[in-house]
């Protein structure tokens, strides 16, 4: 992905020397320079790790009983009915 916004901020990090000369490497294989390589690279990074965090991968099995929850949902616990026919009077009184 090219980056369209102008950069305005600086990232340093200290990176041990057998490391840079991998990163130094795989960025002229690619025909970029070590910044944009690193750039780019923790840009991946951070967009997997925000989808890791955000989004519940299930079993197919898993995907069935979440599916049977949705579609016959067990009956409400008493303390639970009681709560959602309370629920009115508290809203009208804290008004």
């Amino acid at each position: 992905m090219s980056q369209t916004l102008p950069r305005t901020a600086r990232l340093e990090a200290r990176i041990a020397p057998d490391a840079l000369g991998m990163v130094r490497r795989a960025a002229e294989l690619q025909g970029r320079s070590v910044s944009d390589f690193v750039v780019e690279a923790a840009r991946e990074a951070a967009v997997k790790a925000i989808e890791d965090a955000q989004i519940l991968r299930l079993s197919m099995a898993d995907q069935r009983i979440f599916m049977d929850a949705v579609i016959n949902p067990p009956p409400l616990a008493p303390a639970l009915e009681r709560a959602i026919a309370r629920h009115p009077k508290v809203i009208a009184a804290s008004r």
